[in-house]
């Protein structure tokens, strides 16, 4: 028995999150794709078929109020609250991302903006130059449509890219390519220096990692929940408007939803009070539900702990490469520095998608980017060192 291996099991015994993995089901793949589809936990099938056969078959339209489906975007969104650092009532759940991204930055925006005349004045929005590309196509459309100038820069260079005319900035805490943690205080420290506001994507570190909303005073965050929080193929995701700024946050979304009264069907808009003011049209009930039920998981667990388990096994994962697979055939381009790492690895290969496939044909499953890039997600809540060891040694008998 290797010397990482006995490590490993000397890891998965002191691991006060082990017993986690039981609430997922999960074969003997080692499932390192967390990042971007989450593991089934056990609760879903049942809750779901409840929320199928009962509420739905059963109660029907009662269910709107019996069931709790017209609140269920709050409060599922007070569920997500603290493990992304925030208050209740800030947090509405629905909708995708991407039309969440929309909503956060056309409405900061519209905040830097609130008597724009349309003067000079705050006309250029900033956006994560490596960002994920859809971010990148909504920046470009939600300036189009509020006669901004986009200007794309990296996030080590925004602090010196802000000025006067800077209204709102869209950043990814996390590169969803490298896995590079970028500093979120430091960074809404310098959109709010400049007088603009900051949204926050946190599709990468949304229960992964401390994100810190509140203390850090962000002003509007989105995030999915397919990922770290297991809610399932896309179910719905959640947008964060900071408490003091919802009286003030104009979507450009104004759906039936998140009127005063929504069923007062009046032909002029009044937005609700709060994080209501999110809503658009009528929630996605099923996915909605079904995500409900994916975070229970998080019961008893903090995100501390979760940040702790994601870091040692990053680290064990980097030193069972450095053992195992040959000198050369892979690099390593996520950050080394624990402040400056998700809870992926990425790692660059020549013929990565052809090593992916046959990784994936061996029980390990990760995923691959264009051109080069292996990506291997570690989800704490169900990933453990032997999972890493293994990971790690069947890459190098691919790459020997």
């Amino acid at each position: 028995m290797s010397e990482l291996v006995m490590k490993a099991e000397k890891l998965d015994a002191s691991d006060e999150l082990a017993a986690k993995r039981a609430e997922f089901v999960l074969d003997d793949v080692v499932y390192l794709d967390g990042n971007s589809l989450g593991a089934l936990p056990v609760a879903v099938p049942g809750r779901v078929e409840d929320v199928v056969r009962r509420q739905w078959g059963e109660l029907r339209i009662r269910s709107w109020t019996e069931g709790g489906w017209w609140t269920a975007p709050e409060r599922i969104g007070d569920r997500i609250a603290p493990l992304v650092g925030a208050a209740a009532g800030q947090i509405v759940v629905g909708d995708s991302t991407s039309v969440n991204v929309f909503k956060a930055l056309v409405g900061a925006v519209r905040l830097a903006r609130p008597t724009d005349d349309g003067g000079p004045g705050r006309d250029e929005i900033v956006v994560d130059a490596t960002t994920f590309p859809t971010d990148g196509y909504i920046a470009e459309s939600a300036a189009r449509m509020t006669g901004c100038t986009l200007r794309p820069v990296p996030p080590a260079e925004i602090p010196d890219a802000l000025g006067g005319r800077t209204a709102a900035v869209l950043l990814n805490h996390v590169d969803y390519r490298t896995g590079r943690l970028h500093d979120l205080p430091s960074l809404t420290a310098a959109v709010h220096a400049a007088g603009a506001y900051v949204v926050w994507d946190l599709c990468h570190s949304a229960g992964a990692l401390p994100v810190g909303l509140d203390e850090h005073g962000v002003d509007l965050a989105v995030g999915c929940t397919y990922k770290y929080l297991n809610g399932g193929p896309g179910s719905p995701a959640f947008l964060y408007v900071r408490a003091d700024l919802q009286d003030r946050f104009d979507s450009p979304l104004p759906g039936w939803n998140s009127h005063a009264e929504p069923f007062g069907m009046r032909p002029g808009y009044e937005p609700a009070a709060g994080a209501v003011r999110g809503r658009v049209g009528t929630p996605d009930i099923l996915s909605m539900l079904a995500l409900e039920a994916a975070l229970e998981v998080w019961d008893g667990v903090t995100v501390d702990a979760v940040r702790a388990k994601s870091l040692a096994l990053t680290d064990f994962f980097l030193e069972c490469v450095e053992e195992y697979v040959p000198g050369g055939r892979v690099a390593c381009v996520t950050p080394r520095a624990h402040g400056e790492r998700g809870s992926q690895v990425a790692l660059r290969c020549p013929d990565a998608g052809d090593v992916m496939k046959r990784l994936i044909e061996r029980g390990v499953v990760g995923d691959f980017r264009h051109p080069d890039v292996l990506r291997f997600g570690f989800t704490p809540l169900y990933v453990g060192f032997a999972d890493v060891e293994r990971a790690a040694r069947v890459l190098a008998e691919v790459l020997a």
